[in-house]
């Protein structure tokens, strides 16, 4: 996406072009897009649902915008005969807790977009079974977390077709949504840990969104979902590195690129508090990076479940074929005219950020070295979604390495352990069951760069983990009291090792690897004590290598106290001259 007068132009195009390899994955109806075979846990109905409805993020804000697609028709077809009770395609009604609401939202959005494309080509009896349809799911139960904003986004659609609905129904919701929100911008998703991208995707991409379509008629509520975009905007630019690469972090992470649906929906509701140059030059640079690999994540022109490439291992339990064109959200700008400022203002470069900045109510310091973004997480978990562990609990995210989800729990190749400390209570001197942290007790940030949890893998083995900012190193501290004998294996980043690697050393107090691309990974054991080794994953462990390899620290401990200290360092090309520099000193 270029950055002067045709990045509009070429946005457009890239709707087009992941959307119209689904027009062939259509039903004869058109209710029920199946790009794929689904193993969600929901109904393949609600699946193919999803398929028809998640494309609408991007094809909306296109038509609002006056840019052409070549396959409304379809779109229309299938609103109808989705939602007629006698068609074969009908989507069905709610049961409980259901897919479907997810998906509403998106039809909802559309309508208030778009109705002359939805709404407008339907007969009077199709348009009252849509409105009927999209009317019922106003009242139906949800988790209390974003799914609040679901209704909401049913509400504005219908608003905008004059379908009357109860419209106390949607501020009800609104009330409940408001009460999540935290200091500087951020909310809970409801009584959860977890601070990752549903804040920036979710909860204030849908609340700009009502403030830009609803605002006039709910100032106060407007101006509060706007003030506090402006307030966690600053902030969210460290999640993101200088070529546009955002932190693999959380769950969900194969919606892609609506990582940077943020950026996109502050111009839409008119924030500016992150200049619209700078925001342009967040969402093109992020859109940039994603293009680049389409090779990879788009296979046959459908997007695939993954991150970097195909990878089933990364899936949540509720992820089908349909479910990555979440992505299709950072396009909402489509929708502001050719001559709003966000399109005629020159894209600015990324900005110049400080090397760490502390975010306590997401539990995390954010490091910037060469580019690169790196996350130290310290309260975050997750016991819910597959692979939750990996997702949040890890000790460091980072743009350019990723992160590794475990294929298997036994030993390090099947479990990938990049970024944590594995401990293992096996007898022997090959150990294959190994527990890493997960729930995080007493979590807090400390003197601005260092973030500090307790986590108990055994009731008998207590353990303290300080991580800080010392860029471009990151420092672990562990302190362990333990009652038992473990085995220990500390991993640092894991490295593609595709092209071939130009360094692998393994020595006492110390490992490090260096691929040919020039990007290193390695450890030093601050106390000298730990030895070296190199371990190669599974292949289709980490989420941007599909083969790597990680350089790790072990030891073994009596019981007792120890401390475990190293110094930890991921660089990119041209900043691996920092591993024959001295490292930071340890901390405690």
């Amino acid at each position: 996406m270029a950055g002067g007068g045709d990045a509009r132009g070429e946005l457009q195009a890239y709707v087009r072009e992941l959307v119209e390899p689904l027009v062939g994955c259509a039903s004869p109806g058109g209710a029920r897009i199946r790009p794929g075979v689904s193993v969600a846990h929901y109904p393949d109905t609600a699946a193919d649902l999803e398929g028809y409805a998640r494309p609408l993020w991007g094809l909306a804000p296109l038509a609002a915008g006056g840019g052409d697609f070549g396959h409304w028709d379809l779109w229309a077809r299938g609103l109808a005969a989705g939602t007629d009770p006698g068609h074969p395609e009908y989507w069905g009604t709610a049961d409980g807790i259901d897919q479907r609401t997810v998906e509403t939202a998106a039809i909802g959005f559309a309508l208030a977009l778009a109705p002359d494309r939805l709404w407008d080509p339907l007969t009077g009896k199709e348009r009252d079974r849509v409105g009927a349809w999209l009317a019922s799911y106003l009242h139906v139960r949800t988790p209390e977390n974003n799914w609040n904003f679901f209704p909401v986004m049913v509400s504005l659609g219908l608003d905008r077709v004059g379908y009357g609905h109860d419209r106390d129904a949607r501020h009800a919701r609104l009330d409940r949504l408001e009460g999540y929100a935290l200091n500087g911008g951020w909310y809970a998703d409801g009584d959860t840990a977890q601070r990752d991208y549903y804040i920036p995707w979710a909860m204030h991409f849908y609340g700009l969104i009502y403030a830009a379509l609803a605002g006039d008629g709910d100032p106060a509520r407007a101006a509060r979902f706007r003030q506090r975009a402006a307030d966690f905007a600053p902030g969210f630019r460290h999640w993101f590195a200088a070529d546009g690469a955002a932190v693999p972090f959380g769950r969900s992470l194969t919606y892609r690129f609506a990582q940077g649906s943020f950026w996109g929906a502050l111009p839409y509701a008119g924030v500016d508090a992150v200049p619209y140059g700078e925001a342009k030059g967040l969402l093109l640079r992020h859109l940039r990076w994603w293009r680049e690999r389409s090779a990879l994540t788009s296979p046959g022109g459908l997007l695939s479940i993954g991150y970097g490439y195909p990878q089933p291992a990364l899936a949540e339990q509720y992820n089908s074929p349909g479910s990555p064109y979440w992505a299709a959200k950072a396009f909402l700008p489509l929708a502001l005219p050719a001559d709003h400022a966000f399109w005629t203002v020159p894209e600015e470069p990324a900005a110049d950020l400080p090397d760490a900045l502390a975010q306590p109510d997401a539990g995390a310091v954010l490091l910037r070295s060469g580019g690169d973004a790196t996350l130290l997480s310290g309260r975050q978990y997750n016991h819910w979604a597959r692979g939750g562990s990996a997702k949040y609990a890890k000790f460091a995210y980072s743009t350019r390495f990723g992160f590794s989800v475990p294929v298997d729990g036994l030993g390090p190749e099947p479990a990938a352990y990049d970024s944590v400390l594995a401990v293992s209570d096996d007898a022997g001197d090959a150990p294959r069951h190994f527990r890493i942290r997960e729930d995080q007790d007493d979590p807090a940030v400390e003197d601005g760069n260092t973030v500090r949890s307790t986590w108990r893998p055994w009731p008998d083995v207590e353990i303290t983990t300080w991580l800080t900012a010392a860029a471009p190193w990151h420092l672990r501290t562990h302190r362990i009291r333990t009652g038992r004998a473990l085995h220990t294996a500390e991993g640092g980043f894991a490295v593609d090792r595709d092209a071939g690697l130009t360094l692998r050393q393994e020595v006492d107090g110390g490992a490090v690897v260096v691929n040919e691309a020039g990007e290193l990974s390695g450890l030093r054991d601050l106390d000298g004590a730990r030895e070296g080794r190199v371990v190669e994953p599974l292949s289709g462990t980490n989420v941007l290598a599909r083969r790597t390899a990680l350089p790790t620290l072990v030891t073994q401990l009596e019981p007792g106290e120890h401390w475990l200290r190293c110094a930890v360092l991921g660089a990119g090309p041209g900043q691996a001259a920092a591993w024959d520099g001295e490292a930071p000193e340890r901390r405690y």
